[in-house]
């Protein structure tokens, strides 16, 4: 271990974070002294934690206290991938543009809509000690790691405060602020004041404005992989053993997380995935329950349209009766360009019923999330320790995990799903899918719906659950919730391709082994093909004269039993001929749904259909020099270094990778993309951390992460699970003491 007087000349060059003050230059924050007390505090919780890292550069974290296994955590996390994590803050505390410049402006401006610094510092404070006392610990292993580790350059934060997780308190980067669009905000707060000048007096404000759709996207979809996840639990009637098992496989962008165990005396110790820059394991297990949350379509949030006016000076806003005051004052957001960093100012005008994020047809509109984060972070973080269903069902009745549902398995056997988790209480009168009516009360939320009010299923009788954010109404055949017992905000969300293969699968699985859960996680088959390509062969049959070109790649793709593989060329034509369709169809997300499928396949002109097919054989004919290209050759795996933002290059290694889009309902989804200038396609998103977890008297695991622990090319941990996830080789878990001990690489004390 460096000795003190080492670590402690190396903490008087740690920097504080000054805010939004402007400053000359896009340098990080000034550096300033940090007072030996601190440091010496710092020392004495290093001396508290252990870390071993085992064969593939997992952390598994020991620390005294929860606070203790905190500080180890951030001080990993920040060895592995420290600009992860500061992007990560930057982006939630709407800091972004000091370094991508103006363009990041309205993403930054969105953050202040619905959280300033000073109400985040103002959530800490009103934050339980337990809960203020893992935020220290925090900011302290994050500080730690820059004090010991002068030759890291930060873009721009050099200290961290235990007020910032208050910004970032789900385990998805968005959650819910992510869900409102930035094309609004950018239209509305553009313009400044300016808007202030279109609102009405009072006396002219009494008519009700007619609601609209909500403003769409500016910008034409490209195709995309969805953001989601499969999870799936299973009871012991289903598998050898008798014991319950778990699928975890969040469908993310890759290298958004990475593998950590954390433990600590005080009864922590749970394994999983951590988002960079979290103090918890969002989606993972302990010893005795491990959870899955998979991205929910359920109606969280609301757009209303709001009657403005101007009484005098004031700017108000009606409801019902009454003229409620606007909350309105300025924020400064900093923002680079070129060497110079410059500042522009904003005004925010915000109801009770959300800050203004857009216009509808004239009108101020709204939108409202679910925004406590003392309570999120608060139920994040408990989500962690409980032992059995009863503690978790209680930890679910914080009810702020908004974004997201959750598959549940335990080590007694039991299985469960809540579809969301916070929803609010709604008059069914209303169409909550579009925008409503600010002034009515009627339209308002009324409270938050019990738990118990929520879709909810517990130890169904077919053994099984799944999601693939789906339905909750074919999570459990013919147990699943009914669709007609529910308010029909409550779940919206439609059938996947992915939840169609699951159900099929899990209905005859039985015997089940951790290995034979991988063999379904992976199956190859590709349901959304039944449906795309029989419209292909009806058109080419009714006009095969006038495509002669198309003959062949026709019979290939006849004889296809529409599963993925390697030297699958018909898995090629499928997947070009399926983009080309869909392209023009895109939701507004740029994700494909089954309903685009259905139009590609059975709705679209057959002439449509040809040209689509025959722009895809010329095309790889163009980039290949055949139209027979093997899928393993266009399908990659490359990472080339650590950046953020990935480039990708055809003459560069690369593995071939036997998964396709969760588009076409692959369970093992790889969002592959062209790159700049690329004939290849390369993973993007998809399968990124994949466990399948089994309970019993000593849990076991398999786990795999989309290419390795660490984001630094130099490290052997950034490519060693390269070819084990091309080749679906999973790991062993190392869980216990023992098992983590036999597997040590490096022991040390964060600072060592």
């Amino acid at each position: 271990m460096r000795h003190a007087s080492g670590w402690m000349r190396m903490l008087l060059v740690a920097a504080a974070l000054t805010g939004c003050a402007t400053r000359p230059d896009p340098v990080p924050d000034a550096p300033v002294a940090v007072a030996m007390s601190e440091g010496a505090r710092w020392q004495a919780q290093a001396q508290r934690v252990e870390i071993i890292r085992d064969d593939y550069g997992v952390p598994h974290i020991y620390g005294k206290t929860d606070a203790d296994a905190v500080f180890g955590l951030l001080y990993a996390q920040a060895e592995d991938d420290f600009p992860r994590i500061e992007r990560n803050y930057l982006w939630a505390m709407g800091r972004l543009a000091e370094v991508q410049g103006e363009s990041a402006l309205y993403s930054d401006l969105r953050a202040n809509l619905y959280m300033t610094r000073a109400e985040a510092e103002a959530a800490y404070a009103a934050a339980p000690e337990w809960l203020r006392e893992l935020c220290r610990a925090f900011a302290d292993g994050l500080n730690f790691y820059l004090a010991t580790h002068p030759d890291v350059k930060p873009q721009r934060l050099t200290r961290f405060e235990p007020w910032m997780p208050f910004y970032f308190f789900e385990g998805s980067i968005g959650g819910d602020i992510e869900s409102v669009p930035l094309d609004g905000i950018a239209a509305f707060y553009g313009r400044g004041r300016a808007n202030e000048a279109d609102v009405p007096m009072v006396q002219a404000a009494a008519v009700t404005p007619p609601i609209a759709a909500s403003v769409a996207m500016l910008s034409t979809p490209e195709f995309t992989e969805p953001s989601g996840s499969n999870g799936w639990a299973i009871s012991g009637s289903r598998t050898r053993s008798g014991h319950a098992m778990l699928l975890i496989n969040p469908h993310t962008s890759f290298f958004f997380r990475g593998e950590v165990h954390v433990v600590s005396e005080e009864g922590l110790n749970v394994y999983g995935a951590v988002t960079w820059g979290q103090f918890f394991v969002y989606q993972g297990f302990n010893e005795t329950t491990g959870w899955m949350h998979t991205t929910t379509r359920a109606d969280f949030m609301d757009e209303y349209v709001q009657q403005v006016v101007r009484d005098g000076d004031a700017l108000k806003y009606r409801y019902g009766d009454v003229l409620r005051t606007l909350e309105t004052f300025d924020v400064t957001l900093n923002y680079r360009d070129g060497d110079t960093l410059r500042s522009r100012s904003f005004p925010v005008y915000r109801t009770h019923q959300g800050p203004v994020t857009h216009v509808i047809d004239g009108h101020w509109a709204t939108t409202r999330i679910n925004w406590h984060p003392v309570d999120a972070l608060r139920q994040s973080y408990l989500r962690m320790k409980q032992r059995d269903y009863v503690g978790f069902r209680d930890m679910m009745q914080i009810r702020n995990n908004s974004s997201n549902n959750t598959v549940y398995a335990d080590a007694s056997g039991n299985i469960a799903y809540f579809h969301g988790n916070f929803m609010p209480k709604r008059d069914p009168a209303f169409d909550y899918s579009k925008p409503v009516d600010g002034s009515d009360p009627r339209t308002d939320w009324a409270g938050v719906h019990a738990l118990d009010e929520m879709i909810t299923l517990l130890n169904p009788g077919n053994g099984w659950i799944q999601n693939c954010n789906s339905t909750p109404f074919t999570a459990a055949l013919a147990f699943s919730p009914k669709r007609e017992d529910y308010p029909a905000y409550m779940a919206p969300d439609a059938e996947t391709y992915r939840a169609i293969h699951a159900v099929r699968l899990l209905t005859d699985a039985k015997d089940l082994t951790l290995d034979g859960l991988i063999d379904l996680a992976y199956d190859p088959e590709l349901p959304a093909f039944e449906v795309l390509l029989p419209g292909l062969f009806t058109a080419y049959d009714h006009d095969a004269k006038r495509w002669p070109q198309l003959e062949r790649p026709i019979a290939v793709l006849r004889r296809w039993d529409r599963k993925v593989a390697l030297d699958s060329v018909a898995m090629t034509l499928a997947h070009f001929y399926g983009v080309a369709m869909l392209q023009q169809r895109l939701s507004a997300a740029g994700f494909v749904t089954m309903a685009e499928v259905e139009w590609a396949g059975r709705e679209s002109a057959a002439a449509d259909r040809l040209a689509a097919f025959a722009a895809t054989v010329s095309k790889l004919q163009a980039d290949f020099g055949t139209w027979a290209v093997p899928w393993g050759e266009v399908n990659r795996y490359q990472r080339l270094d650590g950046a953020i933002e990935q480039t990708h290059d055809d003459a560069k290694p690369s593995l071939p990778v036997a998964m396709a889009s969760g588009s076409w309902g692959a369970l093992a989804a790889f969002g592959a993309v062209p790159g700049a200038g690329t004939k290849r396609i390369y993973g993007q998103k998809g399968n990124s951390f994949v466990a399948a977890v089994e309970f019993g008297p000593r849990v076991k695991a398999k786990s795999l992460l989309a290419g390795g622990q660490s984001g630094d090319p130099a490290s052997r941990h950034f490519a060693d699970q390269a070819e084990r996830y091309a080749e679906r080789r999973f790991k062993e878990v190392a869980f216990y003491r023992d098992e983590v001990d036999r597997r040590a690489q490096r022991r040390y004390h964060p600072g060592d």
